[in-house]
């Protein structure tokens, strides 16, 4: 019955919105009426295929078999059952795909893990393929969510039978059993379960393509454990073709994406493409965001006369979101995000909470030392789960306005109202980019491209920025603070003034080190003096100091803070009106 309501669902959805497949004309992604669709997705990494790094658990435990183990030893494999089953039901629900919706987003990719769908070649018989309703259920449903908010929901196989890459975290490789490359038995489940995909999802026009295999990361003929030397990909393309194929037995109509060795990128041997409704999809991560970065892309859509697609990206700073999806967007190249959901995350749309007691799991996994009790660890991880619902998550305002607004507009916008006479807490300056809504010397990760690291915001908290952002353990406080200051940073804040007169600026600091300088300009201008912040104590003691006769007139300004020596953390400056003293103009 629930199968029928949805395709009751999407064919009333179709015949209301007048939408129909969409599809490849040239070198644009277009829908039924021939307009140019671009794509703006978000990919749901860790939901249906588990990451180490996402619950950072990397140390010890990367591929999703091996944090199941971990859980397993822990805790029981009926109590891990319960646990995983918790996790994927808050992983991904309605409301997560209705806040996309509302942030912007027009798609959603899902990287899929084949063992939702159907059983391991080890526990089938021979040339058997068992189909799990599970997988498509999930499936199911979150078409059904994507169709009620008129977005294209692109099926993803992240996770492929057997393992299709040395990077076992992205594939849940397991190396003591066959790979996908080493097993026909897998590469025939692999070719069943596209075909089961396209006969139950043919009619679907909510579904904007199927991306068959993702990152191969494979050597064939290559010394490079990840496909990254290799000039031919006999294999790959020998796969990706047999799935084409099968797939158009059922689905003449959805695009087929396809992706190159060596994390998508590398293509030797792939081409000719073989089916005229092809989107050729790349993985930029880490690099330049230059026109020279994807020029061997535009040329693959120049000479294969075919749509590209940016299928993953992210993980770096809102400095390089902006950029990055800027120069997608003046290419008329589509993208999807990474990914949905992390723990403890600043580079994302969404962090989930990482409590004291998962922490306390986390620790004995690295460090040993004495086992949790069932009891313990169960209600840890059960929290953890629950913590994966959206209406626990913290939302990442900053991300999605770098995503979406800041691509369009270079303007300033306030992190949130900030009313004076009151208190700006530093880490809650303005939404912008580096030396529009902040100034910091490290700002940006292009270790692809550079051979070095940058850790952008080097506390990791709280938002994606360059400026530095750790915990604050002062009596008043939101939570954070800016440290790591250098010599030259500033940070601006857009402000609305409800009172005109004179102010005292109350600055909270903390310097255990050499003075540091601090001045403030207002709309521009400086309206101050410069004043210390000296050392106060050899550990993280907080003191004040007051910038006096600061003159404001009612209404919206900028408030610059200006880091003229930098060297100390700053918590919040709080600006009192003063009563019966004379205005000073600075």
């Amino acid at each position: 019955m629930k199968n029928l309501f949805l395709i009751i669902t999407l064919v009333v959805s179709s015949t209301v919105f007048g939408q129909k497949f969409l599809h490849t004309d040239g070198q644009k992604i277009v829908d039924a009426e021939g307009n140019n669709v671009l794509l703006r997705g978000l990919g749901l990494g860790g939901w249906m295929v588990q990451e180490g790094y996402m619950l950072q658990t990397s140390g010890f435990a990367g591929p999703q078999h091996s944090i199941k183990q971990k859980i397993a030893e822990l805790i029981g494999e009926e109590n891990t059952e319960e646990f995983y089953e918790a996790y994927l039901a808050n992983g991904i629900t309605k409301r997560d795909i209705d806040s996309l919706k509302a942030w912007g987003f027009n798609s959603v990719r899902l990287p899929m893990h084949y063992n939702l769908y159907t059983l391991p070649i080890e526990e089938e018989k021979e040339g058997e393929n068992t189909w799990l309703e599970k997988g498509f259920a999930m499936t199911d449903a979150l078409l059904e969510w994507c169709a009620a908010n008129e977005m294209y929901l692109i099926l993803d196989l992240h996770a492929a039978p057997g393992g299709q890459g040395h990077d076992a975290n992205i594939s849940d490789y397991d190396p003591a059993k066959p790979s996908l490359w080493e097993s026909e038995a897998n590469q025939q489940k692999m070719i069943a379960l596209w075909e089961k995909m396209a006969e139950r999802y043919k009619d679907s026009p909510w579904i904007g393509a199927y991306d068959i295999i993702n990152e191969p990361n494979w050597n064939f003929e290559g010394e490079n454990p990840n496909g990254c030397d290799e000039m031919n990909n006999v294999p790959l393309r020998k796969l990706m073709v047999d799935i084409t194929n099968a797939i158009r037995k059922v689905d003449k109509e959805h695009i087929i994406i396809i992706e190159g060795n060596c994390w998508g990128n590398n293509y030797n041997g792939v081409f000719p493409l073989w089916d005229d409704n092809t989107v050729i999809s790349f993985h930029k991560y880490w690099n330049y965001n230059t026109k020279e970065s994807i020029q061997q892309m535009l040329d693959y859509r120049e000479t294969y006369n075919a749509p590209i697609w940016l299928g993953e990206s992210g993980e770096n700073s809102n400095v390089w979101f902006k950029e990055v999806l800027t120069l997608m967007e003046t290419h008329n190249i589509g993208w999807a995000f990474w990914p949905m959901k992390k723990v403890d995350n600043i580079a994302g749309v969404t962090s989930v909470t990482k409590t004291k007691d998962y922490e306390t799991l986390l620790d004995y996994w690295e460090n040993e030392g004495e086992k949790p009790s069932v009891e313990f660890a169960k209600n840890a991880l059960m929290q953890l789960a629950e913590n994966y619902n959206m209406e626990h998550v913290t939302v990442k305002p900053g991300v999605v306005d770098a995503m979406f607004r800041q691509v369009q507009n270079d303007e300033p916008k306030a992190f949130k109202k900030h009313a004076i006479p009151g208190l700006l807490y530093a880490t809650e300056y303005d939404m912008g980019t580096n030396g529009i809504a902040y100034q910091d010397a490290d700002f940006i990760n292009l270790w692809v491209s550079t051979g070095e690291r940058s850790a952008w915001n080097k506390g990791r908290k709280m938002r994606n920025d360059g400026v530095d952002i750790q915990a604050c353990t002062d009596g008043k406080t939101n939570g954070f603070e800016v440290f790591d200051i250098n010599d030259g940073e500033w940070l601006l804040f857009t402000v609305s003034v409800e009172k005109t007169g004179t102010y005292n600026v109350e600055i909270r600091y903390a310097n255990s080190g050499e003075a540091g300088l601090l001045y403030l300009e207002k709309d521009g201008k400086k309206v101050s003096q410069s004043i210390p912040l000296n050392k106060i104590g050899d550990e993280p003691v907080y003191g004040t100091v007051t910038l006096k006769n600061i003159s404001l007139e009612v209404g919206t300004h900028q408030i610059k803070v200006v880091f003229e020596k930098g060297g100390f953390q700053l918590n919040y400056l709080d600006f009192v009106k003063q009563e019966d003293v004379e205005y000073n103009h600075f």
